[in-house]
């Protein structure tokens, strides 16, 4: 929160109309989760409905609309809808029943497709169910530890990204002191079935979306303190730039577009003060939000806007943070 003044100095005014700060203490609402179930890491929306879409740990995707709450709706192993799975810790979980970390839907055919932190990449059916492992590893070598996805909205192609490809997530603590750069930025296409690496050497590649448009993709470096530009269409086509160095002072995670309103979110933790905030950027690059989260939401993992609402996603928490905007 900003100190109170008895003058306003033109600088200030400046400062007041550039930023918008605000405190969601008050506003702040939470939707629980179903009992023994944590970490709703990320969400896909589908813009036909009320409802979302959010992986927990221990393998399950649930599906949340206001009039049935919480329900199951798909699982990465056979073993991830049981007791046992909700009940072991996390990253021994992880490894026999899964860990959705990045999820996206494509618009046209319903089809969810889910990045998982060590079992790979996967596509959900519009029913629900098992989800389908697509690939665990592209030119022989195996996905360390996947994180973010998206869906390109115009072609439906899918890009996703790596953490790293000698840490997995759940070694963050050498990825940060080491300053690992070996993530990775992949790109499936359905209709040919093929993985490919569209970009080597990100550090910690934890975010990526694609424009409304299908023109670019965005991918946040947590520990370069940057998010990068791929561009997938036009004369730069092939070729990556700086879209935004150090928004704010924060390390991004998670990135999301806002629609077809050429903006995005960013979830992020700010570098000096390792405090919370989510971030909005136009289509330069530049901040134009900031929002301060409360405390609960230290392990924020995403933030996207869906009906005038944010929804927060944690590492750990047990619930879904929401709040009207």
């Amino acid at each position: 929160m900003m100190s109170s003044l008895s003058t306003t100095s033109p600088l200030l005014l400046l400062l007041s109309l550039l930023w918008a700060v605000i405190s969601v203490d008050a506003s702040f609402q939470r939707l629980p989760l179903p009992i023994l179930m944590s970490g709703p890491q990320t969400f896909a929306f589908s813009s036909t409905g009320k409802g979302f879409y959010t992986g927990v740990s221990g393998g399950t995707i649930l599906k949340y609309t206001p009039d049935k709450g919480f329900v199951s709706f798909a699982h990465i192993t056979e073993s991830s809808d049981s007791l046992l799975c909700y009940g072991l810790q996390e990253p021994i979980s992880s490894e026999k029943c899964g860990r959705p970390t990045g999820i996206a839907l494509n618009e046209k055919t319903g089809d969810l497709y889910v990045a998982d932190a060590l079992l790979g990449l996967h596509v959900v059916s519009p029913a629900g169910g098992l989800a389908v492992k697509i690939a665990d590893g592209v030119d022989g070598k195996p996905f360390k530890s996947l994180n973010g996805l998206d869906v390109d909205p115009t072609t439906g192609i899918v890009y996703f990204t790596s953490l790293s490809s000698r840490f997995s997530a759940y070694q963050m603590h050498l990825l940060l002191y080491l300053k690992d750069a070996t993530g990775k930025l992949y790109k499936y296409d359905p209709s040919t079935k093929a993985v490919t690496v569209l970009m080597e050497g990100l550090g910690g590649s934890a975010g990526c979306t694609v424009s409304s448009d299908g023109s670019f993709v965005l991918v946040s470096q947590f520990t370069k303190d940057n998010i990068k530009k791929y561009w997938i269409k036009g004369p730069k086509a092939g070729c990556s730039e700086d879209f935004s160095n150090s928004p704010s002072r924060l390390r991004p995670s998670s990135i999301r577009r806002i629609g077809s309103t050429g903006n995005f979110w960013i979830a992020a933790v700010q570098r000096l003060t390792n405090q919370t905030a989510v971030v909005k950027l136009n289509s330069n690059g530049e901040v134009i939000q900031r929002i301060y989260v409360p405390l609960l939401l230290n392990f924020l993992s995403d933030v996207n806007e869906f009906d005038s609402s944010l929804y927060f996603g944690t590492l750990t928490a047990r619930y879904v943070g929401t709040l009207k905007i």
